[in-house]
């Protein structure tokens, strides 16, 4: 479904962020894109989804494909009409509409207003915690529902591919298990396919099929989910866990040890 190939993404023609990261997402899977803060995840979802026009970036090189049509010289606007829609990091609901207020925005480009309304009612099923608040301001919800806002809102757009953006970031750790439990079920029942970042490696790998592990702009580790969450380097440096299972610090880790053993 999704092919990304090679890319390299510059913001304001000087700061190279993505130094030839390729991925692919299969049509009903799951993929994680997984590394520290700063490794390049989110810059690669923009890319995607064409959101990084707003911030002055753009991809310099490779390509990145949807259904075999090329996509990275369109802007966000079409991109989503073609079926991508991005949950953005950071749960920005808009404050002063209300949940179900909030929940229409994302069917804005939509004509179907009988299905709309329908849809509505499927995200609310799926968050029932929302439902029971659909009149309030969204500005008033607490951290973990706005997040199952924002993605009740993206999915509002009815997506072929959604961008998960860091859905477990700020939250307590029952909220993450009972969202991430939502968005597998999700992708049970849409069969939709998803990109998921996460710094949240052990949460992610739990949903997903397949994972990429980025370091400094670069894919450094692939493999599917099973494998890395068996990986001696991936339970090391981000479940924390050395070989014989005790705690270790991920900053106690030398880097260039890091880059040598994952690149050889």
């Amino acid at each position: 479904m999704l092919q990304v190939n090679n890319i390299e993404v510059v913001y304001m023609n000087v700061i190279q962020v993505l130094r030839g990261v390729s991925l692919d997402v299969s049509d009903g899977k799951i993929i994680a894109l997984l590394g520290a803060n700063g490794a390049g995840k989110t810059t690669t979802l923009k890319a995607v989804s064409g959101m990084l026009r707003t911030e002055e970036g753009e991809v310099t090189d490779g390509s990145i494909d949807f259904d075999g049509e090329r996509i990275d010289r369109y802007g966000p606007e079409d991109i989503a009409a073609m079926g991508i829609s991005q949950a953005m990091e950071g749960r920005r609901v808009l404050e002063h509409l209300s949940v179900e207020e909030n929940l229409l925005v994302g069917a804005y480009c939509r004509k179907d207003r009988a299905e709309v309304k329908r849809d509505i009612e499927r995200v609310f099923n799926w968050f029932p915690k929302i439902k029971q608040l659909r009149r309030q301001m969204s500005g008033y919800l607490s951290g973990g529902e706005q997040q199952m806002l924002v993605i009740g809102r993206a999915l509002m757009a009815r997506p072929r591919l959604m961008l998960l953006d860091e859905p477990s970031l700020g939250l307590a750790p029952l909220l993450v298990e009972e969202i991430y439990e939502i968005i597998a079920r999700i992708n049970s029942e849409q069969r939709m396919a998803i990109l998921l970042v996460e710094q949240n490696v052990r949460a992610a790998l739990g949903i997903a099929d397949y994972g990429y592990v980025m370091e400094n702009g670069r894919v450094v580790l692939d493999g599917p989910a099973e494998k890395l969450k068996d990986n001696e380097d991936v339970r090391e440096f981000y479940l924390g866990l050395s070989a014989v299972g005790s705690k270790k610090s991920y900053r106690e880790v030398k880097h260039y040890r890091r880059r040598k053993r994952w690149l050889a």
